[in-house]
């Protein structure tokens, strides 16, 4: 069950990226009303697929497609 539900945030991501562009991880996160651990499980599976960049911010990351 936690698989599904992270490749289904991790999909929300990468659609919330493509229609908005960049954003910070705390966007993410409030904007798909999830947790840390899904979120960054998400963004972990997406990184794996070579679909996302993340830079380092202050204290947080900005995320965009590739």
């Amino acid at each position: 069950m936690l698989i599904q539900k992270v490749g289904e945030t991790a999909g929300l991501i990468w659609l919330a990226l493509e229609s908005q562009g960049p954003l910070k991880m705390m966007a993410l996160k409030k904007q798909l009303k999830t947790n840390d651990t899904v979120l960054h499980m998400a963004l972990g599976w997406l990184a794996r697929e070579d679909k996302i960049e993340m830079t380092a911010t202050g204290r947080t990351f900005l995320v965009q497609l590739k």
